[in-house]
């Protein structure tokens, strides 16, 4: 395999997980807060902050997953 296809591989991969922990953030912070608010708001408690700040956390891992994203290097002679 080329450098260039171990590249394109590599960000595919690094992309396709911070998707993941991005939709499974998304999930999490729904459940603990916006199920809650539609039913009745007095159903939110500490337990839903604390789900959303473990939803809130995964989004931020996303975007530290997503800052391993390997750039091509390009020779300076073009």
């Amino acid at each position: 395999m080329r450098q260039r296809d171990t590249l394109l591989v590599w960000n595919e991969r690094v992309r396709l997980f911070a998707g993941f922990l991005n939709a499974l953030a998304l999930g999490l912070v729904g459940f603990a807060v916006l199920r809650p608010l539609t039913e009745d708001v007095a159903l939110l408690s500490g337990l839903s902050a604390g789900w959303a700040a473990v939803g809130l956390a995964i989004h931020v891992a996303a975007h530290y997953v997503m800052g391993q994203l390997k750039k091509e290097d390009v020779p300076d002679d073009l």
